[in-house]
């Protein structure tokens, strides 16, 4: 996958603006367990919460379900956010060198000062200033509850993404029988 520039991201940020009302969005994050056969002697490593044993298919979205970013073949046993964390995209992300657009004042929200471009995510990943995740807790005021529907409406791009990519390609569908180089190669070429 080319790396993105700052006019992809800008593009995406105004897909999301447009398709989930939020704004300074550039791509929607989360992980998926691909449920495979545990290789043999691999002990606990692919085994997952869920139950199975898996590798972990970790992609950015855009507005449109389209990947702009994945990382393939992390254990299962691994959190969605420690993947992230070792992942190209997290480190590039980290030292700030995929020419992310700078923040900007929101349209009608000038008292906020700027704002910077986020990914959107659950709360798998961890807060930085670049991936914003639902305010926790269950009693919230109507501000923070109002911000979580975004938020959500946002992120459930991701999930959709990856319910049409198990629909479209059957590798997704089963257990995987045998996982190797050529096992990620096939999950990255769907």
């Amino acid at each position: 996958m080319p790396v993105p520039d700052a006019d992809l991201w800008k593009s995406v940020a105004n897909q999301f603006e447009t398709r989930s009302n939020f704004q300074n969005c550039i791509g929607a994050l989360d992980g998926k367990h691909v449920v495979i056969q545990a290789p043999p002697n691999s002990g606990s490593m692919f085994f997952n919460y869920k139950g199975t044993f898996s590798i972990v298919l970790l992609a950015l979205v855009d507005a449109d379900y389209k990947f702009i970013a994945i990382d393939v073949g992390a254990y299962g046993r691994n959190s969605d956010g420690g993947i992230y964390a070792s992942s190209s995209l997290g480190q590039m992300l980290e030292t700030d060198t995929l020419d992310v657009p700078g923040p900007k004042v929101l349209p009608g929200a000038p008292h906020l000062g700027t704002v910077p471009h986020v990914i959107v995510a659950d709360e798998a990943f961890p807060l930085k200033t670049y991936i914003m995740r639902p305010c926790p807790g269950r009693h919230l005021g109507e501000e923070r509850k109002f911000f979580n529907y975004r938020l959500s409406r946002a992120r459930r791009i991701v999930e959709n993404a990856f319910g049409i990519l198990r629909t479209k390609w059957q590798i997704y569908q089963r257990k995987i029988q045998q996982c190797n180089q050529s096992c990620e190669g096939n999950l990255c070429s769907a």
